[in-house]
């Protein structure tokens, strides 16, 4: 007899596309809420947990079923689990109690008198985290890559197409974060004053490539994973909302967040494909998140402080400002992007300059700026670099020279709909069509 809660009859893929999903979406919220119980030392015991659970799905939905709640079932399954281990091991007797508040919806767990408490703290366990894995004492290179594993679900791999490196490299930084938060006994709890703010640079970069991810993945089927984008609008619009988090980089980068969500859903056609900027029907952009970015950007300018979330909304207002691509201030983005340089020197930040160049003076002084690139070859693997390169060469009328590009970048690209739009590119230069 089936369980009243389970929907039987799902085909094999449907049940690991659930967890998957599920995995995604629930795993950092309970990994989150059992570090919490169990103490930050013990956080690969609590990411145990929650993949013993997801494991269990896999076994046994085929046998009875999706369950009707999939999340609630396998957060269910975390906690029978966690409060199992707890009956076991003396190490955590202690913790029943908690454990026993948890199961019920317990609304926090009271810290010292120096910590603040949960509910009129920062009110979401996998943002209190963030701040968690963003301690002075995690090597800051490791920071943001053990709060994008374990709170977001990222793959090594994933991480090390973000910081432009190798899965062996993010390996061991994951590593060394987890010896150090468990030789150091780094507590699960927010800190008030100068050092919670010492920490939000972190956890803004996390949100920031979490949003990242999600506007343009670095693996998968999916050019857009617009679960990953909510979230990191929820959680930064969450943390811009609390007195510690109003702060102007906050709302710059919740700006950003907004102004480049808002096109989303002009990004891609109809069947799936990538759609360029100027590609894109605008009026399919959201005016709502685009009136919600601007007010946003505007709280950011109080004070003196200038980042790079700044500039870098500043330049996706300038894009949402335009009525059509003709009309576009591409000095002015030049002018953000110059900015943007001197503070950020990353070969990513030079590359997407080059273009603005390509628009205001020409697209040789464009070649001419790629090849300046300081550090270029952390761009070698990088398809967007032969795409861009394929572009500047297409508008000289190189076309000899632009498929070449275009084939280097088709190599390089692993995104379904990137690919067919890289080989529609080549095609059309081959052919000797204009793309642009």
């Amino acid at each position: 007899m089936t369980d009243p809660d389970i929907s039987p009859g799902t085909e094999p893929g449907e049940i690991t596309s659930v967890v998957e999903h599920c995995f995604r979406h629930e795993a950092g919220k309970m990994v989150s809420t059992l570090t919490r119980i169990f103490g930050a030392r013990h956080l690969n015991l609590a990411e145990d947990v929650v993949q013993e659970a997801l494991a269990r799905a896999l076994q046994t939905w085929p046998y009875y079923g999706v369950p009707r709640n999939p999340a609630a079932w396998i957060t269910q399954v975390s906690k029978n689990l966690a409060l199992d281990l707890i009956r076991r091991d003396k190490v955590f007797r202690n913790k029943e109690i908690d454990i026993a508040f948890f199961m019920e919806d317990a609304t926090a767990i009271s810290g010292g008198e120096d910590s603040v408490s949960f509910k009129d703290e920062i009110r979401d366990d996998r943002l209190w985290m963030m701040f968690m894995c963003c301690h002075p004492l995690v090597p800051r290179e490791a920071q943001v890559a053990l709060a994008l594993k374990t709170l977001c679900g990222f793959s090594a791999g994933e991480i090390a197409k973000a910081f432009l490196t190798s899965e062996a490299a993010i390996a061991k930084r994951l590593t060394r974060a987890k010896r150090k938060i468990r030789e150091a006994s780094i507590p699960f709890e927010l800190p008030t004053g100068d050092e919670l703010r010492a920490r939000l640079d972190g956890v803004l970069q996390t949100l920031y490539l979490l949003f990242n991810e999600g506007y343009k993945a670095s693996e998968g089927d999916n050019l857009i994973r617009k679960e990953l984008c909510h979230e990191a609008v929820r959680l930064c619009a969450l943390l811009a909302g609390h007195p510690v988090g109003n702060r102007p980089g906050v709302h710059a980068l919740l700006a950003l967040m907004l102004l480049n969500g808002a096109r989303l859903q002009a990004r891609l056609d109809t069947d799936g494909n990538i759609l360029r900027l100027k590609d894109q029907d605008r009026s399919r952009w959201d005016r709502g998140m685009i009136a919600r970015g601007l007010f946003h950007l505007m709280q950011s300018t109080e004070g003196d402080e200038l980042s790079v979330y700044h500039l870098q909304a500043s330049i996706a207002a300038c894009h949402c400002a335009a009525r059509d691509y003709e009309s576009t201030d591409w000095r002015r983005i030049l002018h953000f992007y110059d900015l943007l340089v001197n503070m950020d020197d990353s070969p990513v930040v030079a590359l997407n300059r080059s273009v603005a160049i390509s628009k205001v003076h020409s697209p040789k002084a464009a070649i001419e700026a790629v090849e300046a690139i300081k550090d270029r070859e952390q761009l070698d693997s990088y398809y967007l670099l032969y795409a861009v390169l394929g572009e500047f060469e297409e508008l000289l009328n190189n076309r000899k020279a632009a498929a070449n590009y275009f084939r280097k970048s088709l190599e390089l690209a692993t995104i379904k709909s990137e690919r067919k739009f890289l080989m529609k590119r080549l095609r059309a230069v081959e052919d000797g069509r204009s793309g642009n």
